[in-house]
């Protein structure tokens, strides 16, 4: 029951990411492509391609926002450990459990609110200055975002409710090795 629940997480996991690395890929690419564009045709012909920089901003937002999803997956999000670091076995566990709980409440709010100014945005009709793109078009960056970082959250409250070790996400157990204090040494697997 409990490895059949896991598979289905995982499989969800599995979509989640490539919905993550197309977007994150994606804006990518057309940034470079466009840049690229607009600097080819500056140096070449003295004129670039209009609305460069906005397009650009935009896409900027999009990242920021479906980076947080990504980030949560690699376990690639800024924590504050000092006390985290101090614990050990359940003790631990209930810590990293209690954090992902926390912050995936935390997303699926920041969520809710950032869908609330999407619609805002959108019932007053804000477009870009110069290309007069619907500016709650990008700005649904912002609660699609918060969804998938909240989503990486509650995958990894369940894989450590329902798996032994600790799990900084759905697929990294924690591989820090318990050294003494005194050796100076807070987090072998960064060399420090």
């Amino acid at each position: 029951m409990i490895d059949s629940f896991l598979a289905a997480l995982s499989l969800l996991d599995r979509v989640l990411g490539v919905v993550e690395r197309v977007i994150i890929g994606g804006c990518i690419l057309a940034m470079a492509l466009l840049m690229s564009a607009h600097v080819v045709g500056q140096t070449l012909f003295e004129a670039g391609i209009p609305g460069t920089y906005e397009v650009t901003k935009m896409l900027i937002v999009v990242l920021t926002f479906v980076g947080l999803g990504y980030a949560a997956r690699h376990a690639r999000h800024i924590r504050m450990s000092a006390f985290y670091e101090q614990l050990n076995g359940p003790a631990r566990k209930a810590l990293q459990m209690l954090i992902c709980a926390g912050t995936a409440t935390l997303m699926v709010y920041f969520a809710w609110k950032s869908a609330q100014y999407v619609i805002d945005i959108h019932d007053r009709g804000r477009v870009s200055a110069s290309l007069q793109v619907p500016m709650w078009t990008v700005y649904l960056a912002l609660p699609i975002g918060f969804t998938l970082a909240g989503a990486q959250y509650l995958l990894t409250l369940a894989r450590n409710a329902l798996s032994p070790g600790i799990w900084r996400s759905f697929n990294e157990e924690e591989s820090y090795a318990q050294v003494p204090a005194e050796a100076g040494v807070i987090d072998d697997q960064e060399g420090r």
